[in-house]
């Protein structure tokens, strides 16, 4: 994934920064099927997808901090050999010619920043999240209720069923003191954010958009308001930098590990703490991406199994039967096809009997069937509502 490093200027192009943008969605996709996959057989996982958004946002969180922390980096930009700067103009005036030339300084990710960075990263796109299922909520209750119409009976908060005419002033009355305060609140901050959110959100997406549009027309170094806001640019890492990451992650374990305290058993337990936790955090990105992979791989496998086993059925056609033999007793066949069997002539006006299959006259075959009841040739048995006329001959 660090194909772009080394290569020509350090500002990322659109495609790195939207693929890095688009990455943590497909991973919460991917782990969130993942999980509902395993809670077939483990129902304890449930419980993890009824708070998803916080599972996620909490994962995401220890990824972003440690990514910030050891690359100055998200962890998807860190995938990509991107890099996040802090942007300082500076202007330089010449004396011979009165004008400004402004420059960009780009230089390391003050603390601030990183938490900042962090905050933008994963709680404002968890509170994003929780904001869009209760506008969905809200959005769905003011729907059903458009559809089955406010003269129903209904379910008030208490769980009684009222209707009118059927419930006395004193059950009212215990059903209203029962509703707290907290819940006419919530339901004043839902109804709120059913009537603000879809204004944000089409703001915040107008905006996102003409960042990412500019950007794509070089007309700015800021790729969202995000980092406009905190006056961070994403730059692609130089090989030097790479190169010293890993010593400086080195550096910031070592300074951890001298700044254990206690016993000496109690050191040997932060340290193997420490150790796993480190070793967790160093391949959490790779087995990410391959866990990403591997259920992408896995839910196309499984959908393609489904739709083979949801497909209908195609059986190759039945062999014709045998043809039917000539009875001993019955009419021989002639040596033509074109002649018919009883008055040996070339057929007129053909039909067919299906029960034998042999074509005759029409004249014949009726006169035949009406006196004998059967087939001449096979002496099967037939009638006169059998024979079926053909309108070419064979």
């Amino acid at each position: 994934m660090l194909f772009q490093v080394g290569g020509q200027g350090t500002r990322p192009t659109f495609f790195e920064m939207a693929a890095a943008q688009q990455l943590p969605a497909s991973l919460r996709a991917a782990l969130t099927y993942s999980l509902g996959v395993f809670a077939v057989r483990s129902p304890f996982l449930h419980k993890v997808l009824d708070y998803d958004d916080e599972f996620f946002a909490l994962l995401m969180m220890v990824l972003e901090s440690h990514s910030l922390r050891t690359t100055d980096a998200s962890f998807s930009e860190s995938l990509y050999g991107l890099r996040r700067r802090e942007v300082k103009i500076s202007s330089n005036k010449s004396t011979s010619i009165v004008e400004s030339n402004d420059k960009i300084r780009h230089s390391g990710l003050q603390r601030h920043q990183k938490v900042l960075s962090v905050v933008f990263l994963v709680i404002l796109p968890y509170f994003k999240s929780k904001l869009h299922s209760y506008y969905n909520r809200e959005r769905e209750a003011r729907l059903q209720a458009s559809l089955w119409g406010q003269d129903e009976p209904r379910l008030d908060e208490a769980g009684f069923l009222l209707d009118e005419g059927e419930t006395s002033h004193a059950r009212v009355e215990a059903a209203s003191m029962e509703v707290s305060s907290m819940t006419h609140l919530k339901k004043k901050i839902i109804a709120a954010i059913a009537a603000c959110y879809p204004w944000i959100h089409a703001s915040n997406e107008g905006l996102t958009f003409a960042y990412q549009l500019l950007y794509l027309l070089d007309a700015t170094g800021f790729y969202s308001p995000g980092l406009h806001v905190l006056g961070i640019q994403v730059c692609r890492a130089t090989g030097q930098e790479l190169m010293d990451s890993s010593s400086r992650i080195s550096r910031i374990r070592s300074r951890e590990r001298e700044r254990l305290r206690g016993p000496p058993w109690l050191k040997a337990v932060q340290r193997a703490l420490l150790s796993c936790i480190y070793t967790t955090l160093d391949y959490a990105q790779t087995g990410l991406i391959a866990a990403v992979f591997f259920f992408k791989m896995m839910e196309w496998w499984y959908q393609s199994a489904e739709e083979r086993m949801s497909a209908p059925t195609v059986y190759p056609p039945p062999p014709p039967p045998p043809p039917p033999k000539v009875a001993k007793d019955g009419i021989p066949l002639p040596p033509d096809r074109t002649l018919c069997p009883l008055c040996c002539q070339k057929r007129a006006n053909p039909s067919v009997l299906p029960v034998s299959g042999f074509v005759f006259c029409f004249a014949c075959i009726h006169k035949y069937v009406s006196q004998h009841k059967r087939c001449p040739i096979t002496l099967m048995p037939a009638t006169t509502e059998q024979i079926r006329k053909l309108f070419h001959d064979l």
